[in-house]
């Protein structure tokens, strides 16, 4: 019987196949091998543990349908896991770039906002009136994910969804965000 930190000896092509065919023990196997690898990844770079968890799923997910639909082929043993870790790694790149630009700067006083730009000022107004138009579930999910930097799974625990939910209702409400930003910009014009 093997135990769960063994390793499967097969070679990639074997390994790969053993994943397209769904193999529970090698699933399993791959996903606990390569996790610690991309959360130390994650931590060393500005991440909590939590987004190594999101980031990972999301990665394994990838590669497991690229792998599934023959879009990646072994060159080597270690094949499917360095292209893992360079998917995570993209992902996680990926995020930081996303959380830079749309990262808050809270507005403390009536000095901050006397010193922003006119246009600045009519952003703030665009917002926040698009944001009492959301209603109180997607007002309520946007706050959380973007100004509290909650993660989909303490969200979704938190309205007792599925993670996938969640990230559904979340890209649902920015995109009702986004066209009630667009028509709100259309009517001040």
């Amino acid at each position: 019987m093997r135990s769960g930190t063994e390793k499967i000896h097969t070679d990639s092509t074997d390994f790969v196949s053993a994943i397209r065919a769904n193999d529970e023990k090698v699933l399993k196997q791959f996903y606990q091998q390569n996790y610690p690898k991309v959360e130390r990844y994650v931590l060393d770079n500005s991440g909590t543990a939590d987004e190594a968890k999101d980031i990972y799923q999301e990665a394994f997910i990838a590669v497991w349908r690229n792998i599934q639909l023959n879009r990646f082929q072994p060159r080597h043993e270690s094949s499917p896991h360095s292209y893992l870790f360079q998917v995570a790694k993209h992902k996680w790149l990926d995020h930081l770039r996303a959380s830079k630009r749309t990262q808050m700067i809270p507005l403390t006083g009536e000095e901050e906002i006397e010193d922003l730009p006119e246009a600045s000022l009519q952003q703030i107004a665009d917002i926040k009136n698009s944001l009492t138009k959301l209603g109180e579930l997607c007002r309520d999910t946007l706050e959380r994910f973007y100004y509290l930097k909650q993660s989909m799974r303490t969200i979704a625990a938190a309205r007792q969804w599925t993670e996938d939910t969640a990230k559904n209702n979340k890209y649902r409400c920015l995109q009702r965000l986004r066209e009630l930003l667009k028509t709100s910009s259309r009517n001040s014009e």
